[in-house]
């Protein structure tokens, strides 16, 4: 039985373990890619990482999950990207991805971020407010379903609009030229 399921800011002492529970939340995925772990690690690297939106779920001390947001521009605009949200296998179907989605959300519009997108499960999101991304004229640019490409908006004023560019780790080799076309 799970006693308690504290979501905090990820520590450096926590890249091991964060690094085991992505890669045991995505191996038996239909759609990973298997290196999400070393995604996430190269994420880290990156200058414009913000490591209060890089969060874990700790359970009796251990790390059962864990969420990355990463800066992204759309049209221009700084805005968010959600993913991945990993939690352990053993974990899962116990509300802790949803709790590290809403946790990251409220930190993300008190850092004052307008918006998060991402792609994802078309019947998952929804449920935090994610909605088609192309309703508002925001585009990926990379061989992805329409249904699976998503944005929320933290504000009202959901102006931002146009292509998000992606950091290329989150983009398949494939789909890198197109999606920095200018």
């Amino acid at each position: 039985m799970i006693k308690t399921v504290q979501i905090r800011k990820e520590m450096p002492c926590d890249f091991a373990a964060v690094y085991d529970v992505i890669k045991n939340a995505f191996a038996d995925m239909e759609y990973a890619d298997g290196d999400e772990q070393d995604v996430v690690a190269e994420l880290r690297r990156k200058s414009g990482f913000v490591s209060d939106l890089s969060l874990v779920a700790e359970i009796d001390g251990i790390i059962a999950g864990h969420i990355l947001f990463t800066p992204v521009t759309v049209g221009g605009e700084i805005a968010l990207c959600l993913g991945p949200v990993s939690v352990m296998p053993e974990y899962r179907n116990r509300g802790i991805g949803g709790s590290l989605i809403t946790r990251g959300h409220e930190i993300a519009e008190k850092l004052g971020y307008a918006a998060s997108v991402l792609i994802g499960h078309k019947d998952y999101y929804p449920r935090f407010g994610y909605e088609p991304a192309s309703d508002y004229g925001i585009t990926f640019g990379i061989d992805i379903p329409d249904e699976c490409c998503m944005v929320k908006y933290f504000r009202e004023n959901k102006n931002i609009t146009g292509r998000v560019k992606l950091p290329p780790e989150l983009i398949p080799v494939s789909d890198w030229e197109a999606n920095n076309k200018q």
